[in-house]
């Protein structure tokens, strides 16, 4: 019994199934598409999610920096309280 051809996927596919590794242009639109939809905001949770990462970003680039402010910060507070 011979197995049949495997079924061509209709959106973008990361394996050639056999056949040739050249892009359709149909697979290259349905990607087009996916990166169109993946690069728009994405209301106010994307838009916090973009805050935090930059955030994030910029305190582990100033990582000695961050640790002594909080350290001081800590410090100060404790400082206050007792």
């Amino acid at each position: 019994m011979k197995a049949a051809p495997p079924i061509e996927p209709s959106g973008w596919a990361t394996s050639s199934y056999g056949q040739g590794t050249d892009t359709t242009p149909m697979q290259l639109s349905t990607l087009g598409e996916h990166l169109a939809h993946c690069s728009q905001p994405g209301g106010r949770l994307g838009a916090l999610r973009t805050g935090c990462q930059a955030l994030h970003g910029f305190l582990l680039g100033h990582l000695v920096t961050t640790a002594t402010v909080v350290l001081v910060a800590a410090g100060a507070a404790w400082l206050m309280w007792s």
